[in-house]
């Protein structure tokens, strides 16, 4: 595998093989579709190619296996471990140009499409027929369907629909020598073994490249209703979640986020709280169905009971949007307006309110008079923690002193049964704690898995486990 100057011989290779425009060196180019959203690691590809069909994706991976050259597969780059960032000078597979949709299959509820099919994009070809591919978050007018199985994304519906796995019945993937791979089609029912199209869902792009998904639709949800509630604290919001799961209406989506992320929303956006008052934390709960009466009446008593302090519920489409944008603008917005440590933690959700209480203690210990700013999916256990750098702390010395005070948070996610990483992937950022989430054993399946499937080991290197 060469980290070093590109061989001649494979650059003439792709000369003569691919379109004029296969290929760039361009340095803006380069540094474009080196990185992705960390903005932690400094972009060093050799080069980025643009296939438009996986036939030329096989036959360009084929080449990088024959000739030891390391490649980074390519989507959105919205990721936040590291997952897509080129800084040894790889070539970066970029999928932009594989965007075809093929009709929606309105007898099965499916649709295939390319990998660099834009989230957002599926959703608006499938709602003509009443369909979507209920995989949603804040970053869908960027991201991309190779990138969201390649990464098992979450996002803010997974209490409801589950997580992007759940939703790809069949994909089509390049393995390491270049050979193209069709796994499960558009097959409810496969029971052949074990299930390969699995291997590569979540696996960051080190054991295979995908280049086509066959994804399974659902109805589009119909009256949604979408409520904003302040409440004074974490406890606050764990017990208002418990009180929602008793109460008459089907939770599509329990997002939380605190004071402190609001006022950088508000500081970067200039977005307006719908509230007078602030609060330590606000909850923003969607809803479907439910009989309004019932609702009506679960909602009243929540004042009654002092489960919340404030509330409002949107009063159609433009409001639901605003309320929405105060979630979705946090991670924009923390990044805008700061340096930031950014961690990504799940928990069983029955741990969450025990967990939380002790991680108040570590904050306090491991980071006294600096800015946390907690927000998350607490519907499925997922907390995003985002530690501020103060500004008398040099950036250098703020990265050291957070990143060693990770171990303490690792070892509370361990006791608890939690996982270092909800949604974001191992990427380059989280390698060095994986053992915090993953036994000795499944380690060392990992790495066996990784040299049966890349034994030349070209695929995303340095990913999820060094070599």
């Amino acid at each position: 595998m060469s980290t070093a100057a590109l061989p001649a011989d494979f650059l003439r290779a792709i000369a003569e093989s691919f379109p004029a425009d296969f290929l760039t060196r361009e340095p803006a180019e380069l540094q474009e579709y080196g990185r992705d959203w960390t903005r932690v690691y400094a972009p060093a590809p050799g080069a980025v190619v643009f296939p438009r069909t996986t036939e030329e994706v096989a036959r360009f991976v084929a080449l990088c296996h024959q000739h030891r050259v390391a490649l980074v597969p390519s989507g959105g780059r919205t990721g936040l471990a590291g997952g897509a960032v080129a800084m040894h000078g790889e070539v970066v597979l970029s999928l932009k140009r594989m965007t075809r949709m093929e009709p929606v299959d309105l007898l099965g509820n499916t649709v295939r499409v390319q990998a660099g099919a834009v989230t957002e994009g599926v959703h608006q070809h499938c709602a003509p027929h009443g369909l979507t591919w209920p995989v949603d978050f804040a970053s869908k007018g960027s991201s991309t369907v190779g990138g969201n199985i390649a990464t098992n994304a979450g996002g803010v519906k997974v209490i409801r629909y589950g997580l992007t796995r759940q939703w790809v019945l069949g994909l089509q993937v390049v393995t390491a020598q270049g050979q193209v791979l069709e796994l499960n089609g558009a097959l409810e029912k496969n029971n052949t073994g074990a299930d390969l199209r699995q291997l590569f869902i979540g696996s960051e792009g080190t054991l295979g490249v995908i280049t086509e998904a066959t994804l399974k639709l659902t109805r589009l949800p119909g009256k949604q209703d979408v409520f904003l509630f302040a409440v004074p604290d974490v406890a606050a919001v764990l017990r208002l979640f418990r009180d929602a799961r008793q109460a008459p209406l089907v939770l599509s989506a329990y997002e939380f986020f605190t004071d402190k992320c609001l006022a950088r929303v508000q500081r970067h956006r200039k977005l307006r709280s719908p509230f007078e008052a602030s609060s330590g934390c606000y909850v923003l709960l969607e809803s479907e169905g439910g009989d309004p009466a019932a609702v009506e009446a679960w909602l009243g008593s929540l004042f009654e009971r002092g489960l919340v302090t404030d509330g409002t519920q949107a009063q159609g489409v433009a409001q639901a949007q605003e309320l929405w944008s105060l979630r979705e603008s946090i991670s924009e917005s923390l990044s805008a307006t700061g340096v930031l440590h950014k961690n990504d933690i799940s928990l069983p959700v029955a741990n969450l309110e025990a967990f939380c209480a002790e991680l108040d203690a570590i904050f306090a210990s491991r980071y006294p008079g600096w800015e946390i700013c907690l927000f998350g999916h607490i519907g499925d256990g997922n907390l995003h923690v985002n530690v501020m750098k103060p500004d008398a702390v040099e950036k250098a010395d703020f990265f050291a002193h957070a990143k060693q005070s990770d171990h303490a948070m690792f070892d509370l996610v361990r006791k608890h049964g939690g996982s270092i990483s909800a949604e974001h992937g191992i990427g380059l950022l989280k390698k060095d704690y994986l053992d915090y989430t993953r036994a000795p054993g499944e380690m060392e399946l990992l790495r066996t898995l990784k040299r049966a499937l890349d034994p030349a080991g070209i695929l995303n290197p340095g990913k999820i486990l060094d070599a």
